[in-house]
């Protein structure tokens, strides 16, 4: 079992940045990718970023390559979600997930989701 906390979430204004961090329990953290993923009321869980088990391979949404930085630190039991240049479009709630399985974008591929944290950017 493992308990996903993600925080960091705000109000910002376009252009600026935000940090999500998401700290996990027990102690096979580094058995497990990551990913971040965002909701928008209406429409499907979306896709933002995935990492491997270890360093390496970091795959993107298009909407967001080049201003978001996915990263985790196993030390810590944290995946990070560094977004620069923020958008409007941006506004979502930010779920963090684990999977033993994949770090791509299929939802139903990761086992463990937190309860998210809101990202409000403004115009």
């Amino acid at each position: 079992q493992v308990q996903l906390v993600e925080s960091g979430g705000g109000l910002v204004q376009a252009g600026d940045s935000l940090r999500l961090s998401c700290a996990a329990s027990g102690r096979t953290f580094s058995s497990y990718a990551m990913a971040w993923f965002r909701q928008v009321p209406g429409k499907e869980r979306e896709f933002v970023a995935g990492i491997s088990w270890g360093p390496g391979y970091t795959p993107y949404a298009d909407s967001v390559k080049g201003r978001f930085t996915i990263s985790r630190d196993n030390a810590k039991n944290t995946v990070y979600l560094q977004m620069n240049s923020l958008k409007p479009e941006d506004t979502a709630v930010y779920y963090c997930a684990a999977s033993r399985r994949n770090y791509g974008p299929r939802s139903y591929e990761y086992d463990y989701w937190g309860q998210g944290t809101q990202v409000t950017v403004s115009s």
